[in-house]
């Protein structure tokens, strides 16, 4: 029997007022948005109706942006989720959450919750936090090793999975005859003890409506790597080349198949930020005026933070510096610091180029153009091998959306590329994922 084509998958990163750091000040914008529970929503509706797979919410546990220039990830993603999901039917709901700064029984806990109360929609993005002013918040001097941060996250994940597990699927009874309302003998204590945790459980929730929660990853180092293909079922990366983020799909999924996780575990999804216009000098005009707007020093520390360098280190009209180790003696961020040497391998460039090419100074890649290009472009990663889908970050929010929706989305319908309406309600089912079996407290690889 043949294999149906495949789908590409399409999740919306709610940057607050968009990807640009000057999207707030565009003059139909809202500077409040990035705590206005109604711009979430707004949002996530625009997405659902283009049947998009998920939203996504970053996180972090510290003031680590420049607050005297732009908004700031500010609120809790859980409970924002919530909200979406209540105004929301369909479309994926996924936040992030440190291991770094979090317990495994409250991560699990407050996952599950999300996926009952969303119908089975929920996702936790799997990080490890390297910032010092998030360590300082939780009375540490310095951010963890690197190799004790990642080798925390997998006996975190390991303990979450136990425990969404500790309830097995028909442990709910609920019969009002019989009088019977939980078969105890399926709800089972975990009884873990590991080097980080000792959790007893079981979880204090049932089984949720797509088995647990869909787990995701966010990391490039090798130890990301690692993680990502133990437990991730989906990985937001970055790339700027087909081929680059081909040699990291291959990476995974080889290594998740040698852990028993069979060939394609892993869906790969590279971050992409949009400028669209109706002409390709349009969205040049756009991509101009939203630059010309952040002011010169902001972009600077951006990136200089990016390499772990001196803002002083950087010369405009020069090239970056030669043999850039990675931050913090690796103790840094590794997916960005990379993402952005790989955008000017082997190319002339300039400081004051790196930092256009970025749009501030950021790490994603970055596609400026009309629908057909953009479409043009997304269909030949998507054929090529190199994505299963993007998370995609528009310029500013939530007009930027509404011009992928409006402008690409009915392209790559048109190519039989994207789906036309929903066939489930789950996140799973979105992302054509297995309802996993329950292993009675247990947890194996997805």
């Amino acid at each position: 029997m043949s294999q149906p084509p495949r789908q590409l998958h399409l999740n919306v990163n709610i940057l607050h007022s968009g990807f640009i750091p000057s999207a707030w000040r565009l003059p139909h914008a809202d500077p409040l948005a990035f705590i206005d529970a109604a711009h979430y929503v707004k949002v996530a509706r625009i997405a659902e109706a283009a049947k998009f797979d998920a939203v996504f919410l970053a996180d972090n546990a510290a003031i680590i942006e420049q607050i005297d220039f732009r908004p700031i990830t500010a609120l809790e993603p859980t409970m924002l989720l919530a909200t979406v999901a209540a105004a929301t039917t369909h479309i994926g709901v996924i936040g992030t959450a440190s291991t770094s700064y979090n317990e495994p029984y409250n991560i699990a806990r407050r996952f599950a919750t999300l996926d009952h109360v969303s119908g089975g929609r929920a996702g936790w993005n799997i990080v490890t936090t390297a910032d010092v002013a998030s360590a300082r918040n939780f009375g540490l001097d310095k951010v963890p090793d690197h190799a004790a941060r990642y080798a925390r996250a997998d006996e975190f994940t390991q303990v979450v999975k136990s425990l969404w597990n500790s309830w097995e699927d028909e442990a709910l009874v609920a019969d009002k005859v019989s009088g019977r309302f939980i078969d105890d003998s399926r709800v089972h204590p975990i009884a873990h003890r590991g080097s980080h945790f000792q959790v007893h459980g079981p979880l204090n929730l049932p089984r949720t409506p797509q088995g647990q929660p869909v787990l995701v990853q966010a990391g490039g180092s090798g130890d990301g790597q690692e993680l990502a293909a133990r437990h991730a079922e989906a990985v937001f990366s970055a790339a700027h080349t087909v081929e680059e983020s081909l040699a990291y799909s291959r990476a995974i999924n080889t290594r998740a198949a040698q852990l028993g996780r069979g060939p394609h575990a892993v869906k790969i999804l590279p971050g992409l930020a949009t400028i669209i216009g109706a002409t390709e000098a349009e969205a040049l005009r756009r991509r101009d005026e939203l630059i010309d707007n952040i002011p010169w020093s902001y972009s600077l520390k951006r990136l200089a933070g990016i390499l772990g360098v001196p803002v002083d280190s950087l010369d405009p009209d020069r090239p970056l510096p030669d043999k850039l180790a990675l931050p913090g003696g690796g103790n840094g961020n590794h997916t960005f610091f990379h993402a952005t040497l790989s955008l000017v391998k082997g190319r002339p460039h300039t400081v004051r180029d790196v930092i256009r090419a970025l749009c501030g100074g950021g790490g994603h890649r970055v596609l400026v153009g009309t629908p057909e290009q953009i479409a043009d472009d997304i269909e030949r990663w998507f054929k090529a091998g190199a994505a299963d889908g993007f998370n995609l970050m528009p310029d500013a929010l939530p007009d930027g959306l509404q011009h992928f929706v409006d402008g690409v989305v009915p392209l790559l319908q048109q190519r039989g590329l994207f789906r036309r309406d929903y066939e489930g309600k789950t996140l799973r089912s979105h992302f054509g994922l297995v309802h996993p079996a329950s292993t009675g407290g247990q947890a194996r690889a997805a």
